[in-house]
């Protein structure tokens, strides 16, 4: 991605921008321990973590973002990590007060935090609902002990349970359990017993995904065995219809949410809304009408030179091309599953119409997308080749 400015023919091309709705990321990169899938930027936490240093020095780099804020509300906040759980609730209590002292809440505002379910940081929810947080993200992972030790996963089946019974008393407005499928050696049968299992803790949203092996982890230095793909397949094909008999509607490519209970911060990325990135390694992306930009940012990685105050938090801003607009907003907006309003195209990346109209013929010809006069929309057989529809339009661009 070029640091330039927009050539004169791409400039040519734009059209006027329009904001898009704005959320907040944060990171919070200690954990336990690493696990062996995780490519996330989490890091062993130090025998004392420097949470009011951090807390801190979060605020000082929001400060620094304040001007992309442009007037607007914050709809979502998620803090992420890493396990942000290891926090204290006193210590998110006053990062939640400062953020909406800079940039004020909007009155339905979505605050997720993500948890592990180890007794520990359990004992700490009510303290994070009472701090403002209004919906947990719990780890899970699986139910069966023997994956979760395959998994490098410190808590056990029982403290899964107890931490989303826990998470369901508490006054949060939602929670998710985070699943995974296609586990080392895992079975249809084993990987079913364990989306019954969380079923029948009854989260009002479940993100439900397939097990990947990712560069740089120890997964990709000592692969485990996963099921072949014939497994995979009736995993993914009987689960889909069983979170749908049990009342959760997908609408994303791993999320399922019941009635109400849709992530909105994860919407917001997934609708080419705006966010700003604050923490080690968080990403941001911001929509600047006036310059007729797109922006990303991406700040300093590591805890050590994050917390170095003096350098600066941000370790690199680019403008996202017009000739890039194209493929970003489609590799998000392809994820959901509803219907994509061709208005918001033009609007949110400044590019005519016709340029998506020609990236996507391809897909349309080949029933991967359905188009009419206002949407377009994956369909059924296009959920299958999505990789690939995406891999066409980054070749076109």
């Amino acid at each position: 991605m070029s640091n330039s400015h927009l050539s004169s023919s791409h400039a040519a091309e734009t059209a006027a921008l329009q904001l898009p709705p704005l959320s907040l990321y944060v990171h919070i990169p200690w954990c336990v321990q690493k696990c062996p899938y995780c490519d996330f930027n989490s890091h062993a936490q130090p025998e004392v973590i420097p949470e009011q240093q951090y807390i801190a020095c979060l605020l000082d780099d929001l400060d620094a973002d304040l001007h992309f804020v442009q007037g607007r509300k914050l709809v979502s906040i998620f803090i992420g990590g890493g396990t942000p759980s290891l926090f204290s609730a006193a210590g998110i209590r006053r990062l939640l007060q400062e953020i909406e002292q800079r940039i004020p809440f909007h009155e339905t505002i979505e605050i997720t935090l993500e948890a592990n379910p180890g007794t520990f940081e359990t004992e700490r929810f009510a303290g994070f609902a009472a701090a403002g947080v209004n919906r947990l993200s719990i780890g899970v992972q699986s139910l069966q002990a023997q994956q979760l030790q395959r998994l490098g996963r410190i808590h056990n089946p029982q403290q899964a349970q107890t931490a989303a019974e826990h998470a369901s008393t508490l006054p949060l407005t939602s929670f998710n359990l985070d699943l995974m499928h296609g586990l080392p050696q895992q079975t249809l049968a084993s990987a079913m017993a364990d989306l019954e299992g969380i079923i029948a803790l009854k989260p009002p949203h479940i993100s439900w995904y397939q097990l990947t092996i990712e560069p740089n982890t120890m997964f990709a230095s000592k692969p485990p065995v996963l099921p072949n793909d014939d497994v995979l397949w009736e995993i993914y094909e009987q689960g889909h219809l069983r979170l749908a008999a049990a009342g959760y509607e997908q609408y994303e490519v791993s999320a399922y949410g019941q009635p109400g209970h849709r992530g909105q911060h994860n919407l917001n990325y997934w609708r080419f809304g705006d966010y700003l990135g604050i923490g080690c390694g968080a990403h941001g992306k911001i929509t600047l009408p006036e310059q007729a930009q797109i922006v990303r940012t991406e700040k300093v990685k590591h805890p050590r030179g994050y917390l170095d105050l003096t350098r600066s938090y941000t370790n690199r801003q680019w403008q996202v091309s017009a000739s890039e607009r194209t493929f970003e907003y489609f590799m998000n907006r392809l994820r959901l599953l509803e219907p994509v309003p061709k208005h918001e195209f033009s609007a949110y990346t400044g590019l005519p119409l016709e340029r998506a109209e020609t990236a996507l013929a391809d897909a349309i010809t080949k029933g991967f997308i359905t188009s009419t006069s206002s949407h377009w929309q994956t369909s059924a057989t296009g959920r299958l080749y999505l990789n690939q529809v995406l891999a066409d339009l980054l070749e076109d661009e």
